[in-house]
C-alpha cells in the first residue's frame, strides 16, 4: 500500500460555542476508504488517511449538523463507492457530488441520481494533476443537464481569468469551490477576488464560504480569511454555502480544528437571516428542493 502522504485530521475537534440552526447542512467534505475495503485510484496525487463515514457521522453530530453534501475527491477518481456508501448509510440526510469520465453512460448517471449525487465535480487546481478537459467538460455538462445536475469547479486562482469565459458558456448552475482559492494576503481588491465578485453577477453561479484554512496566510484561526467569506455572504446572501472540508486532504501545516471553524460563522454570516441562508436554506433548495422545514 502507498504511504501516506496527508496530515490526519485532528482527531478530538472542540464542541464549538456557538449551536448552529436547525437543520444545518455541511456542503462540503469527504470521505475516504477505508482503504481496505474502497481502494484509493492508482493515478491519484496523494494519498490521504483513512477517513470513513462512521467518523463523519461523529463529527456532524459533535457539530450539530443535520445534513451534508460529500464532494468526491481526486484520490478516488471516478470510482464513486465510498461516497455512494456513505450516503446510503445517512438516511437521505447526505447527498453526492461525483467525478465522472467523458464516456459515462445514461444507465451509470441514473445510478449515482438514485443514490444520491446531484452533481459532478471538474478540477482545475495544479497539485491534483492534469486539468479537466474542457471538451470533456462540455460533453459530460451535455449529459447531466437532463437530471437538473450542477457542476461544481475547483480551481487555482490564477486560472480564473482564462477559465471565466468557458464557465460562463455552460448552460447549467455552477459551484465554485473554496472562495476561488484566493490568497488573503493580497485583500479583497486583488484582481482574482474581483474576477469572483464578477463571475457572481452571474445568477448561474454559486459560491462556498469554505476552505478559510486553505486562503489564510495567517494561520489560525483564520481570520485573515473572514472579509472574504464575509463579502461574498452579504452580496450573494442567496447562493452560498459553506462546508468543513473535512478531512481537509492537502493541508501542509496547521491542520484545522472543525469546531473553531463552526465560531467562525458568526463572523462570516453576522445577521441571523443570513446565516439561516448560509447554512439550511440554500443547501436545502439546490440538493432537497421541495424539502419541508419545521
Amino acid at each position: 500500500m502507498t504511504a501516506v502522504t496527508n496530515l490526519p485530521y485532528d482527531p478530538s475537534p472542540k464542541r464549538p460555542d456557538i449551536k448552529l440552526p436547525a437543520g444545518s447542512c455541511d456542503a462540503h467534505c469527504h470521505v475516504f476508504g477505508p482503504a481496505a475495503k474502497f481502494p484509493f485510484a492508482p493515478e491519484r496525487t496523494y494519498t490521504p488517511v483513512d477517513a470513513p463515514k462512521e467518523k463523519l457521522f461523529a463529527l456532524h453530530r459533535l457539530l450539530g449538523i443535520d445534513r451534508s453534501v460529500l464532494v468526491q475527491a481526486s484520490c478516488h477518481g471516478t470510482d464513486n463507492s465510498a461516497m455512494l456508501d456513505a450516503i446510503a448509510a445517512s438516511g437521505g440526510k447526505y447527498r453526492g457530488i461525483a467525478m465522472v469520465g467523458r464516456d459515462v453512460g445514461e444507465a451509470e448517471l441514473e445510478k449515482l441520481h438514485e443514490g444520491g449525487v446531484r452533481g459532478v465535480r471538474f478540477n482545475f487546481v495544479s497539485h491534483l494533476g492534469k486539468d479537466a478537459d474542457i471538451d470533456a467538460v462540455r460533453a459530460i455538462v451535455e449529459k447531466i443537464r437532463p437530471l437538473g445536475w450542477h457542476t461544481v469547479v475547483h480551481f487555482d486562482a490564477n486560472r480564473l481569468e482564462t477559465l471565466a469565459p468557458v464557465l460562463k458558456s455552460l448552460p447549467v448552475t455552477m459551484v465554485i469551490d473554496h472562495m476561488g482559492r484566493v490568497d488573503a494576503s493580497q485583500g479583497t481588491d486583488q484582481p482574482a477576488f474581483q474576477m469572483l465578485l464578477d463571475l457572481m453577477e452571474d445568477k448561474r453561479f454559486w459560491v462556498k464560504v469554505c476552505g478559510s484554512e486553505r486562503i489564510s496566510r495567517a494561520g489560525p484561526p483564520f481570520h485573515d480569511a473572514v472579509p472574504f467569506a464575509r463579502m461574498l455572504v452579504e452580496r450573494f446572501t442567496d447562493r452560498v454555502l459553506w462546508g468543513t472540508d473535512w478531512p481537509h486532504p492537502n493541508i501542509k501545516k496547521d491542520m484545522p480544528d472543525d469546531g473553531a471553524l463552526v465560531d467562525l460563522l458568526p463572523l462570516i454570516a453576522p445577521e441571523e437571516h443570513s446565516m439561516q441562508a448560509l447554512l439550511v436554506d440554500n443547501p436545502a433548495r439546490l440538493y432537497w428542493p421541495g424539502l419541508k422545514r419545521s
